[in-house]
């Protein structure tokens, strides 16, 4: 026989368990344990920079660790299925880049589909990729790059962060409209390829800002243009890609993923504190110093400029022709 008072407890949690779902009961003390934050890149590149930097706050904000954790490889193919194939339940997360876009139609055997398999969280940046070579180029804007390009023929070693990523593919475009031929050289991201700028073994790379604008400001490395269709404020003396060669434009959007079947509650909690991070004057200042003020947004919002920007990007990676096994 159940006790009078057991039969009372059993109907009570029944009670709160009907007006109180499970999910909105597990957001509010999310989170309760470390969060793998994964990055598809090495330490030092763009995407790095801007993952340690949210995540820090995040992790003073809440109280737990969001840990990241690099796995670098296959253009960041590695990183997204790990996170598409993780439990979710919040605490495994991605850090979303435009790899992830250019992947869907870049790709021929993937196996996942990003739009499809990965729950909007929330944007970062949106910022521009930047037009850069080495102190050994002779050329000191981009006509005179186009120029010298012409003269030397697949001579020119154009360095990426990875097959597919925005860096290669705002590259390729580059090629395609100004009717040059280089080499492309990818690297496992952008911080072994600004190494190899640095020593000169490549000449150019169209890298996001985030992680090459200090070489350029300590002279180490020089701007030729930013890829936006308008100057950037933290360059604003270097010109747009579009004012050589018109109807240039890319720029590369970041955010959070999670695994799809993430309940809403807990990608609710998380789109709030990150966009409670983003709205503090000094990670506002932090981004705008790395190249782009925060973009506040929904997950639906962000879901919206995801599904544009891998709209817009296949088209690139059609025009250049470019498939990868």
């Amino acid at each position: 026989m159940i006790s009078r008072r057991a039969a009372i407890g059993v109907f009570a949690s029944g009670l709160v368990a009907l007006v109180w779902p499970a999910g909105a009961a597990s957001a509010l003390d999310y989170p309760s344990r470390p969060v793998r934050f994964v990055v598809g890149y090495p330490p030092g590149g763009a995407t790095d920079i801007l993952a340690r930097l949210i995540g820090q706050r995040l992790s003073e904000k809440s109280g737990q660790q969001f840990v990241i954790e690099n796995k670098p490889g296959a253009g960041n193919n590695i990183a997204t299925e790990a996170v598409v194939n993780a439990e979710p339940d919040g605490y495994t997360i991605l850090l979303v880049n435009p790899a992830n876009y250019i992947n869907t139609s870049l790709y021929t055997n993937l196996k996942f589909n990003f739009v499809r398999d990965i729950a909007a969280v929330a944007s970062f940046n949106r910022v521009p990729n930047v037009m850069t070579v080495n102190n050994n180029v002779p050329a000191k804007t981009v006509a005179e790059f186009i120029a010298y390009a012409k003269a030397n023929p697949g001579k020119i070693n154009m360095a990426s962060s990875g097959n597919g990523t925005s860096v290669h593919l705002s590259g390729e475009m580059f090629m395609s409209m100004a009717e040059v031929k280089m080499q492309h050289v990818p690297y496992r991201g952008a911080a072994p390829a600004l190494t190899d700028m640095l020593g000169g073994q490549v000449q150019v790379i169209f890298d996001n800002m985030p992680s090459v604008i200090q070489h350029i400001r300590s002279g180490a490395l020089r701007a030729l243009a930013v890829t936006t269709t308008t100057r950037s404020p933290q360059l604003p003396d270097v010109p747009t890609v579009a004012e050589t060669v018109p109807g240039y434009e890319a720029s590369a959007l970041f955010g959070v993923g999670a695994p799809k079947k993430t309940p809403p509650e807990i990608i609710e909690k998380l789109n709030k504190d990150i966009n409670e991070v983003l709205a503090e004057p000094a990670i506002k200042a932090r981004l705008i110093d790395l190249g782009g003020e925060p973009l506040i947004s929904t997950p639906d919002e962000f879901g919206k400029m995801v599904a544009a920007e891998t709209e817009k990007w296949e088209k690139v990676v059609k025009a250049a022709g470019a498939h990868i096994e």
